[in-house]
C-alpha cells in the first residue's frame, strides 16, 4: 500500500512539475496584455489617432516611395497622396452621402408602412411584443397614457449627441491626417528612430526587417482587399438593379463598405437590403430577391474568390478574428473594427518573425 501511495504521489510530482515554470511566465503574460488593453481603452481619443494614421502610413507607403524614386520630396509627396485620397474620399461622400441621409432619415416614417404592409409575417412577433409589455397592465397603461399627454424633451439631447459626436469624429479625422502626413513624409527615418528604442528581444536590423515586411502585407492585405470590396460591390449594384430594388447604387457602396468589416458587415448589409426590398415591392418573395442576391454573391466572393485572390499568407483563425473584432470594437468602436484586421496581419508577420512568438503564429493560422 505504501509502494503504491509512493508511486502515485511521484506521477503527481511529475504531471505538475512542467506547469511550475509556465504559470508566472503566464501570469505576466495575462497581466501585461491586461495592463495594454487598459491603457488603450483609457487613452483610447490618443491612441485611435496613432493607429489609425500608423495603418494608413503602412499602406500607402508603396505610393509615396514611387513618388520618391522620381526625386519628388518626401513632404510633397506625402502631401500629393492625401490630397489624391481625400479627393477621393470626398467625391464618394458626395455622391452617395446624400441618397444615404435621406433614406435614414425617412427611415423613421417607412418602417412603420413595412410593419403594415407585411402584417401576416410580423403579426407573431407583434403579439408577443404586445403581450411582454402588457404584462404590467395598469402600470403600463398609466405611463403610455403619461408619455402621450406630456411628451419628454428628448430631441434636444439627441442632437446634442449627434453633435458631439459628429465633432468627436471630425477632431480625430484632423489629427489622423496630420499624423499620417507626419509618417509618411518621415519615412524610413521613423523606421530606424523606432528600431533603436525596441526591447532587447530584437536586434534593429531584425527590428527595420520586420517593420519593413509589416509595411509590405498590410499594403498588400488593404489593396487586395479593396479592390475585391470595390468590384464586389459593383457587381451587387449591378445585381440589385436588376432585380429592380431602388438605389441600387447606394446600396451596392455599402455593400463594399460593409465587406471591410468580417463577418458583422455583411450581415448587417443583407438585413438593410432585405428591408429596402421587402419596403418597395409587394410580395415577400419578390422583396427577398435582392438580399438573395447579395447573400449568393457574399457567400462566392468569401469561400472562393477571396481565399483564391489572398492566398494562405493572409488567412487567419476565424476565432481569433472574432475576438480581435469584439476586442477593437469596445476599445475604439467602429473605427476599431476596420483596424481589427490589418493589427492582425501585423501581429502575425510579428509572431513569424520573432521565434519567441513562433506558437502563437501557428495559432494565428487558419
Amino acid at each position: 500500500m505504501k509502494q503504491r501511495l509512493c508511486r502515485s504521489q511521484r506521477s503527481q510530482a511529475v504531471e505538475a512539475t512542467p506547469l511550475a515554470p509556465i504559470l508566472p511566465e503566464l501570469t505576466r503574460l495575462i497581466v501585461s496584455v491586461g495592463g495594454v488593453l487598459l491603457l488603450f481603452y483609457c487613452a483610447r481619443s490618443v491612441v485611435l489617432p496613432i493607429m489609425l494614421a500608423w495603418v494608413g502610413s503602412m499602406a500607402l507607403a508603396p505610393p509615396v516611395a514611387w513618388l520618391r524614386l522620381r526625386h519628388v520630396p518626401a513632404p510633397l509627396a506625402a502631401g500629393l497622396v492625401l490630397i489624391l485620397l481625400g479627393t477621393a474620399l470626398a467625391c464618394g461622400l458626395i455622391h452617395f452621402g446624400r441618397p444615404v441621409a435621406d433614406w435614414v432619415k425617412s427611415a423613421p416614417e417607412t418602417l412603420p408602412q413595412l410593419r403594415e404592409k407585411y402584417q401576416r409575417l410580423f403579426g407573431p412577433i407583434s403579439r408577443m411584443t404586445a403581450a411582454w409589455y402588457d404584462f404590467d397592465g395598469k402600470t403600463n397603461s398609466v405611463k403610455s397614457s403619461a408619455s402621450l399627454a406630456e411628451p419628454e424633451p428628448g430631441g434636444g439631447r439627441i442632437a446634442g449627441t449627434l453633435f458631439t459626436w459628429t465633432g468627436g469624429m471630425l477632431a480625430c479625422a484632423g489629427e489622423t491626417a496630420v499624423l499620417l502626413f507626419v509618417m509618411l513624409a518621415a519615412g524610413d527615418r521613423l523606421i530606424y528612430k523606432f528600431a533603436h528604442v525596441m526591447p532587447a528581444f530584437c536586434h534593429p536590423a531584425d527590428t527595420v526587417e520586420i517593420s519593413r515586411q509589416i509595411q509590405r502585407h498590410i499594403s498588400r492585405y488593404l489593396f487586395s482587399v479593396s479592390v475585391i470590396n470595390v468590384v464586389f460591390g459593383f457587381v451587387v449594384g449591378l445585381s440589385l438593379h436588376w432585380a429592380g430594388l431602388p438605389n441600387a447604387a447606394m446600396w451596392g457602396a455599402l455593400a463594399a463598405v460593409a465587406n471591410f468589416l468580417p463577418y458583422f458587415g455583411p450581415v448587417a448589409g443583407i438585413v438593410a437590403v432585405a428591408g429596402a426590398g421587402l419596403l418597395a415591392f409587394d410580395t415577400i418573395s419578390r422583396g427577398l430577391l435582392p438580399a438573395g442576391a447579395y447573400l449568393l454573391w457574399h457567400l462566392l466572393e468569401a469561400d472562393l474568390i477571396t481565399p483564391c485572390l489572398l492566398g494562405r499568407r493572409f488567412q487567419m483563425n476565424a476565432f481569433v478574428i472574432f475576438v480581435m473584432l469584439m476586442v477593437c470594437a469596445l476599445l475604439w468602436g467602429f473605427l476599431g473594427t476596420l483596424l481589427a484586421m490589418p493589427l492582425l496581419v501585423s501581429l502575425n508577420v510579428l509572431c513569424i518573425r520573432v521565434p519567441a512568438f513562433s506558437r502563437l503564429a501557428e495559432f494565428l493560422s487558419a
